[in-house]
């Protein structure tokens, strides 16, 4: 069991996949990094709109509407983790603020308006991280003001063409990049 650690819904227990060896929910001590790495930057999460990629339990997501965030989209195809996030989201009643897609984050598809925040927690070692967050910028997904976090093992080394890397942090055996789009010359 994992629980939200700030906002509104701070110690509330999160359900996490059963029986799914292949997931591997974001620790509580990762999930802090992040969100403080993520505050430094933006301030608050008031009316941010977010993605939890490679959801799993929805822990990332949950943590981000629970610190102000109004909507997240969280994408799994992991019938254990769509179990797990569906009873998160209805135990917090945050059915209003989620979108639950059942689908793998490839399958995704165009978008009308770009995310604020884009969280992605691949399995480690497949860089799917990174051909998701290629794909997701040419969906629309992401622009030049939308930050990407991408969870990997501590020694990846994710690099996606034309996003700069702001910040990296070694969290256990993970780690933990901010990226954002290089900013164009006119």
């Amino acid at each position: 069991m994992i629980r939200i650690i700030s906002g509104q819904w701070r110690g509330r227990k999160l359900q996490t996949p059963e029986g799914e060896e292949t997931t591997r929910p974001t620790s509580e001590r990762t999930r802090e990094t992040l969100f403080s790495m993520l505050a430094s930057r933006l301030g608050s999460f008031e009316e941010l709109r977010f993605a939890d990629l490679f959801a799993g339990s929805g822990a990332l997501g949950l943590e981000a509407l629970s610190r102000g965030a109004a909507h997240c989209i969280f994408a799994e195809q992991a019938p254990p983790a769509l179990r797990a996030i569906r009873a998160n989201v209805a135990n917090l009643k945050a059915q209003a603020q989620c979108d639950v897609r059942a689908t793998s984050v490839m399958a995704l598809g165009p978008t009308k308006q770009a995310l604020d925040v884009v969280l992605l927690d691949p399995p480690y070692g497949t860089g799917a991280g990174e051909v998701a967050i290629d794909k997701l910028r040419r969906l629309g997904w992401i622009n030049e003001g939308t930050w990407v976090a991408l969870e990997t093992g501590e020694k990846e080394v994710p690099r996606v063409k034309g996003f700069a890397i702001d910040a990296e942090r070694k969290v256990g055996k993970g780690k933990l990049t901010l990226m954002r789009l290089e900013a164009t010359e006119a």
